[in-house]
């Protein structure tokens, strides 16, 4: 009996220190609890302060253009309106009794003409002057005229066919007020290409026979009037195109 009586008495006075001590662990874990959510709400002000847009919108992926592109669109934006000045987007006029039809779809380099002669189809593709090698027109010594700075030169393939399919193909070099033919082909429906004999040089024949198809060509509508015309025309051409190219720069650059 007196032994049980003393734990109890040594119960009862542990019990008290038991409580203060559990008191005094709670209120340790709440301090630190407290100064670690004071630290962490003091960290993400700071961090707001100096990045607002990162956690305002922290879902949300913002673009910008590189200044690059800005700098190569504004250079391609000023290029667009001098082309604009100087007209490119215009086209040349077809001079009356021009005997050819005229072919010419957008992006392509080559410009066809067509027409019937006598049965026969005339027909001329025209290729593209390249950018920066058209006519330039500079003032003369006096200042009343103008003539060229570089007389260029456009290539022309001209194809005389028969209804029954055969056809002769010249190879020529048109400048101002000149033709000159560089090679002729027969071409037979019943021939192999790569077997068909295909003649002499052209610079090689008779200075006569040079003459008569020169001639052939003349009166089928290939003669200085004409191709005078498609010199220009190819200029404007190959200015058109040179916009259109720079307006799809400046749209793929864009998007």
């Amino acid at each position: 009996m007196a032994f049980t009586s003393i734990l109890r008495k040594s119960a009862n006075s542990f019990a008290p220190l038991a409580i203060r001590l559990t008191r005094v662990q709670r209120n340790y874990h709440s301090c630190v609890f407290t100064a670690l959510n004071q630290g962490f709400q003091s960290q993400q002000s700071t961090v707001y302060r100096f990045y607002p847009n990162t956690l305002r919108f922290s879902t949300a992926v913002a673009f910008k253009k590189p200044s690059s592109d800005e700098s190569l669109i504004r250079v391609l934006e000023s290029e667009i309106q001098c082309a604009e000045e100087d007209g490119s987007d215009q086209v040349e006029g077809i001079p009356s009794g021009f005997p050819f039809e005229i072919e010419d779809i957008p992006g392509i380099q080559t410009v066809t003409l067509k027409r019937d002669y006598n049965g026969e189809l005339v027909k001329v593709d025209v290729h593209m002057l390249e950018h920066g090698d058209e006519q330039e027109e500079v003032d003369d010594n006096d200042g009343d005229d103008y003539e060229d700075q570089n007389k260029t030169s456009i290539p022309l393939v001209v194809t005389v066919s028969k209804k029954d399919g055969s056809s002769l193909e010249f190879n020529c070099t048109s400048s101002p007020d000149h033709i000159e033919i560089d090679s002729l082909y027969f071409r037979s429906p019943d021939a192999e290409d790569e077997l068909a004999y295909e003649g002499p040089d052209f610079h090689d024949l008779d200075d006569n026979l040079k003459k008569a198809f020169n001639k052939y060509l003349e009166v089928r509508g290939i003669k200085p009037s004409t191709t005078n015309f498609l010199h220009q025309y190819m200029i404007k051409k190959n200015n058109r195109e040179y916009l259109n190219w720079l307006k799809n720069l400046k749209k793929f650059v864009e998007e």
